[in-house]
C-alpha cells in the first residue's frame, strides 16, 4: 500500500470515529457501539472504503495489549495475589458453567462432540476490551462488580492458551509435542518475569536520565512490543504477557509516567480495534442465512446471560447486579476469532460453521451496548423509586466529600477554590439537580455502601470528609473507612456531644461540631456588643473552647458509664464557672466596661 493509500485509510478511520462516536455517546449508547457502527459503515459490507480488514484487526489488537498492561500497572503483586480466589475460583466456575451450557447447545444443533466442545469453550470466552471499556464508562471498573468481572476476564485470557493448544489434538492433526509447548510457555513467562523484575527498572532509570520525554515514551512502547513478541512466539496471549509485565512494574517509581505516556496510544488503538471488529462483520453471510444467524446470536447471548445470572451469587455478585454482570460479559470474545481460525485450519468445524460462529461473535459484541441500554431502561424501571446510584467518575481526585449539603458545600467550595479536586457524594436528588446547575459534579448514592466507595476511588483517596447529616449513617461510614480504607484520613462533621464521642472513640481525631464554632463566634459578638473588649471576648471564647474539648476528652473513657459521665460533666461545668468568675474579677479591677455592660 502506498503512502497516499495509507493516509487515505487513516483519514477514513478518523472521520468515521469523529462522526459515529459522538452521536452514539449523545444517544447514551456508549462509545463502543459508535466505533462498531463506524466500522460497519466503512468496511467491505458498507461503503467499502477499507477492504484489508484482517490486517487492521491484527494490528489493532495491540490496543488490547496496551489496555491489559495499564490494568496490570494498577495491580501490585500483593493485590494480584489477593485476587487469586476470584480469578481461579470464579473464572473456573464461569468457564465450566458457560462452556458446558454452550457445548450442550452445540450438540443440540447437530455438531460433532469435538466441534461442539471447542465451539462451546470458545464462545464461553468474553471480550475483555468491550467489557472493561463498558465498565469504565459506567464508573464500575473499580466496584465489586467490576472486580469480579475483571477476575473472570483475566482467567479467560489464561484459559484461551490451552484451548488453542487442544484444538489440533481434538482434530487428530497434532504433530507437535505437548511437553515442548508447555516448556515454551513456562520459558516465556519466566522471561517476562526476569525482564519486568530485574531488567526493566534499571533501563527505565537510564532512559529517564536523558530528560527526553519522547525517548522514554518510545522505550515504553518498545518494552510492551518486545514482551508481546516473546509471548506470541511461545503461543501465549500477548495481552496476558503485557498484563504480567504491568503487574511487575506496578511498584516501580515510573508507574505514573508509563501510564501517562501509554494512555493516548491505548485509547487510539482500542478505538481502531472496535472499528476493525465492526468491519469484520460479514453481512453477506448474514443476508444468506439471516434466520440462522439471528437464532445463533440470540441463543449465544441468552444461554450465556442466563448461566452467568445463575452463578452470579457464587461469584459474590449482589442479586441487584447479577443481570448487569450477565449483560457485561455475555458476548463472545476476541480470542474466539483465534480459536475458530485454528479450528478452521484443522478442519474441525464442518461446512460454514467457522465463518458463521465468527460472525456470531462479532454481532454479539455489537449487541452488548444495546443489551445494557435495554437493561438500564427496562429491567431497572421497577427500581426507579429507589434511585440507582450514579456511575461515579472519581478521576483520581484525592478527596471524597460524603454529604454535600449546607456543611459539605462550604468544605467543598474552599477546597475547589484552593485548587483541590474532590469527588462529591449526596443522597438528595433535588439538591443534586440544583447544584449541577451551578457547575458542581455531585453523584447520587449512599456513601455507606462499600461498592460506591470503591467506585468513588476510596482506596486511592488521601482524605474523606464525612459531612453526612444522619448520625447513624456517619458512624457506619467511619466504620467502613476504618476497616476497608485505612490509608484515608478522616475529617468528620458531628451533630452533638454523643456523636462527637462516638467518632472520637473510633479514632477520628479531626471532628468538627457543626454549630459549635459558629455559636462560639456569635457569643464573642454578643460580648463585644455588650461592651467587652474584643481581645478579651476572644480570650473568653478560646478558653471556653479549650475547656469544652478537654471535658469531652475526659468523657471518652467513660462513654459506657452514664453516672461517671454526668459526674465529669458537672465537675467541668463548676470548674468553668470558677474560672469565669475569676476572669470577671480580674477584668473589673482594670476596667469598668464589663460592669457597665451587665447593667
Amino acid at each position: 500500500m502506498g503512502d497516499h493509500g495509507l493516509l487515505f485509510e487513516v483519514t477514513i478511520y478518523l472521520a468515521a470515529a469523529i462522526v459515529c462516536v459522538p452521536i452514539a455517546s449523545r444517544l447514551r449508547l456508549g462509545s463502543v457501539l459508535g466505533y462498531l457502527v463506524a466500522g460497519c459503515a466503512i468496511g467491505p459490507f458498507g461503503l467499502r472504503l477499507v477492504r484489508d480488514v484482517h490486517s487492521i484487526l491484527h494490528f489493532a489488537e495491540f490496543g488490547v495489549v496496551l489496555m491489559l498492561f495499564l490494568i496490570g500497572l494498577e495491580l501490585d503483586p500483593a493485590r494480584l495475589w489477593s485476587m487469586r480466589r476470584p480469578v481461579f475460583g470464579g473464572g473456573t466456575l464461569q468457564m465450566a458453567a458457560c462452556g458446558a451450557a454452550l457445548t450442550a447447545a452445540g450438540l443440540a444443533v447437530g455438531l460433532p462432540w469435538q466441534a461442539a466442545l471447542v465451539a462451546g469453550l470458545a464462545l464461553a470466552l468474553s471480550s475483555t476490551a468491550i467489557a472493561v471499556q463498558t465498565l469504565k464508562e459506567r464508573g464500575q471498573l473499580t466496584s465489586p462488580l467490576g472486580s469480579t468481572a475483571f477476575s473472570v476476564l483475566l482467567f479467560q485470557d489464561m484459559a484461551a492458551i490451552p484451548l488453542i493448544a487442544v484444538v489440533p489434538l481434538l482434530s487428530g492433526s497434532s504433530t507437535g509435542s505437548a511437553g515442548t509447548a508447555a516448556l515454551k510457555v513456562v520459558g516465556a513467562i519466566a522471561a517476562v518475569f526476569v525482564l519486568g523484575r530485574y531488567v526493566t527498572t534499571p533501563l527505565l532509570r537510564f532512559v529517564a536520565r536523558t530528560g527526553l520525554r519522547e525517548v522514554f515514551t518510545a522505550f515504553a512502547l518498545l518494552l510492551i512490543v518486545g514482551i508481546a513478541q516473546i509471548m506470541s512466539a511461545a503461543g501465549v496471549s500477548m495481552a496476558l504477557g503485557a498484563f504480567l509485565a504491568g503487574v511487575l512494574l506496578a511498584s516501580s517509581e515510573y508507574r505514573h509516567a508509563l501510564e501517562t505516556d501509554i494512555e493516548p496510544f491505548k485509547g487510539l488503538l482500542m478505538g481502531l480495534f472496535f472499528i476493525a471488529v465492526g468491519m469484520s462483520i460479514d453481512f453477506g453471510l448474514a443476508r444468506e442465512r439471516p434466520l440462522s444467524i439471528v437464532a445463533l446470536v440470540v441463543g449465544l447471548v441468552a444461554v450465556k446471560a442466563l448461566t452467568l445470572a445463575a452463578i452470579a451469587g457464587a461469584l459474590s455478585v449482589s442479586p441487584k447486579q447479577r443481570w448487569t454482570f450477565a449483560a457485561v460479559i455475555s458476548q463472545g470474545g476476541e480470542f474466539a476469532f483465534v480459536v475458530f481460525g485454528v479450528a478452521g485450519q484443522a478442519h474441525l468445524l464442518p461446512g460454514k460453521w467457522g465463518a458463521m460462529l465468527t460472525l456470531v461473535v462479532a454481532l454479539s459484541m455489537a449487541l452488548t451496548p444495546i443489551l445494557l441500554l435495554v437493561h438500564d431502561r427496562i429491567l431497572v424501571r421497577d427500581e426507579r423509586r429507589d434511585r440507582e446510584a450514579d456511575a461515579i467518575e472519581h478521576e483520581g481526585a484525592p478527596v471524597i466529600i460524603a454529604g454535600f449539603g449546607r456543611f459539605g458545600q462550604i468544605v467543598g467550595r474552599l477546597l475547589f477554590a484552593s485548587g483541590i479536586r474532590a469527588t462529591l457524594l449526596d443522597h438528595d436528588p433535588d439538591s443534586i439537580e440544583l447544584l449541577k446547575k451551578f457547575g458542581f459534579r455531585v453523584f447520587y448514592g449512599d456513601a455507606t455502601r462499600l461498592d460506591l466507595l470503591h467506585a468513588a476511588g476510596a482506596e486511592h483517596a488521601k482524605l474523606v470528609v464525612v459531612a453526612l447529616d444522619d448520625i447513624d449513617a456517619s458512624t457506619r461510614l467511619v466504620d467502613l473507612l476504618r476497616e476497608h480504607f485505612p490509608q484515608a484520613r478522616i475529617v468528620a462533621r458531628v451533630r452533638n456531644v454523643t456523636h462527637y464521642l462516638e467518632l472520637r472513640g473510633r479514632g477520628v481525631n479531626e471532628v468538627e461540631r457543626e454549630t459549635f464554632e459558629s455559636a462560639l463566634r456569635a457569643g464573642r459578638r454578643a460580648l463585644e456588643q455588650l461592651g467587652v473588649d474584643p481581645y478579651q471576648a476572644r480570650e473568653y471564647a478560646d478558653r471556653f473552647r479549650r475547656h469544652n474539648v478537654e471535658t469531652l476528652e475526659e468523657l471518652l473513657p467513660h462513654m459506657s458509664d452514664e453516672t461517671r459521665r454526668l459526674s465529669v460533666a458537672r465537675a467541668a461545668r463548676e470548674q468553668l464557672e470558677v474560672q469565669f468568675a475569676q476572669d470577671r474579677a480580674d477584668f473589673e479591677g482594670t476596667s469598668g466596661e464589663w460592669t457597665d455592660a451587665k447593667e
